[in-house]
């Protein structure tokens, strides 16, 4: 089974193919393809470069940058930028605090913050897991207390992914302690990362990167008029946020190069005078992997047609852990692929071990993530039970 497209959406599909391979710089699409890891300046040029042409936002409302696309046409546009190496724009700006600020937030924060986030001329980074509050998000502990115009701010927040480049920081806050329920007594907040107090610590990950951090926050004052929508509403806020993310955490087009990357290296290689590519098992390993993909996209598009007024729909939770469980296998197929060659990680220059081999290790530990962040597979099973089986 395959999806078949109109010759309209088929237009549609190459106009955007054509686009996105020849006017996103060949460099950045290279280090995308190679799994290197961006500068703060590729991804503002790439993202640039896409909002310039009208295809960073186009989820958002027709006034704020969107685009009146079908949900096949967004799916469509968010594959071929995929398939095509190219970054996505910056999910905390475009899939997160965006449509958070275009739902909820006051004609002045909408009028400030939408054009600069589209355009990431601010770089935002999401402040919302802690130390004893990940999964279990409502039990977060950040503080804000009201103080005449102002908010205070204390707390800790950390897995702060990317949060080296950021400018602004959306935070969860507790405003009211006493609240019944703890879901309830939060609010969400906007502030710059270098407003006093804010100091921002680099956490180094298995694969010697740093892409996240700890944040910590000491008397940070943030004016009353940062704060998004009503007072200890910010929960709310929260699950719309996290909704619109598990969206396209599926990342489907990702994986399906991923794929066409390991039949192509499985051919390279020979095991016992064969190409592995040959090898019964990985050919039986890699169409189960192709089905299961379609299987996902499909259900992609069923998630975005039911989807109304900007709302995820709740099975919105279903591409998130199938989409990260997929993800990770498609790393795990390119580790088995290179075999012996996945040890040499951080191999020098010179060495005779393609890079490709060399990062399939590091891809592999770094995509282990995907099943935890924005909401742990074990909460989405829990969604998945009540908010779709009825369980």
């Amino acid at each position: 089974m395959r999806l078949h497209l109109s010759p309209e959406d088929a237009a549609f599909r190459d106009q955007l193919r054509t686009f996105f391979t020849t006017s996103v710089p060949q460099s950045i699409r290279d280090a995308v393809a190679a799994h290197r890891e961006l500068t703060r300046e590729q991804f503002v040029e790439a993202q640039q470069v896409l909002n310039a042409a009208g295809l960073a936002v186009p989820h958002w409302p027709v006034e704020w940058g969107g685009r009146d696309w079908t949900p096949l046409q967004r799916h469509i546009w968010r594959e071929e930028m995929q398939l095509a190496g190219v970054p996505e724009p910056l999910a905390f700006n475009t899939s997160m605090i965006g449509p958070v600020i275009a739902t909820f937030g006051s004609q002045e924060q909408k009028e400030r913050f939408l054009p600069a986030t589209a355009n990431l001329d601010i770089w935002w980074c999401q402040g919302f897991s802690e130390p004893d509050a990940g999964s279990d998000l409502a039990s977060l502990r950040t503080t804000a207390v009201r103080d005449g115009d102002d908010w205070v701010v204390n707390g800790q927040k950390t897995w702060t992914t990317l949060g080296q480049h950021a400018d602004w920081i959306f935070c969860l806050v507790r405003t009211d302690p006493t609240a019944e329920k703890k879901q309830r007594g939060i609010s969400l907040l906007l502030f710059p990362m270098d407003t006093p107090g804010v100091t921002l610590r680099p956490i180094e990950l298995l694969d010697g990167g740093f892409e996240v951090n700890e944040v910590f926050f000491s008397d940070v004052r943030v004016p009353h008029e940062l704060l998004v929508g009503e007072e200890n509403r910010g929960w709310d806020y929260a699950k719309f946020l996290l909704g619109n993310e598990r969206v396209g955490i599926a990342r489907i087009g990702s994986t399906k190069r991923m794929l066409a990357e390991a039949k192509e290296h499985a051919r390279q290689i020979t095991v016992a005078g064969a190409p592995l590519a040959e090898d019964p098992y990985l050919r039986a390993r890699i169409a189960e992997l192709e089905n299961e993909l379609l299987a996902l996209e499909l259900t992609a598009l069923r998630v975005v047609a039911n989807s109304a007024d900007g709302k995820p729909h709740p099975a919105s939770s279903v591409l998130k852990l199938r989409g990260s469980e997929l993800q990770q296998a498609a790393t795990e197929l390119l580790v088995d692929v290179a075999g012996p060659l996945s040890v040499a990680s951080f191999a020098a220059d010179g060495s005779d071990v393609p890079e490709w081999a060399q990062v399939a290790t590091p891809s592999y530990l770094n995509y282990r993530k995907v099943s935890i962040y924005g909401g742990s597979n074990e909460v989405q099973r829990t969604i998945i039970a009540g908010s779709i089986l009825g369980l």
